[in-house]
């Protein structure tokens, strides 16, 4: 399953999430998203979980917790719309 995480501190690297979201189960992939111009994070990322219990429940218990002063916002990501 795919993760949205938001509402991170800019200064979270994607080695701290990976390292969060192992507490909660195996993490394939962990992608912060960085703005091509400033070359610093937007402030959310992607996580990909191949247990998709282990990703609800990663999503159940971190949405809206705390993390690095700001209150992470976690949901399975949606794909990317086409216009």
């Amino acid at each position: 399953m795919n993760i949205y995480i938001g509402n991170l501190s800019y200064t979270v690297k994607e080695s701290d999430l990976r390292q969060v979201m192992e507490d909660y189960g195996t993490v394939d992939s962990a992608k912060l998203i960085i703005d091509r111009d400033t070359n610093r994070s937007k402030g959310f990322a992607f996580v990909e979980m191949p247990n998709e219990a282990e990703a609800i429940n990663a999503i159940k218990e971190l949405d809206g917790a705390e993390y690095q002063g700001r209150q992470m916002v976690l949901k399975e990501a949606t794909p990317k719309r086409s216009y």
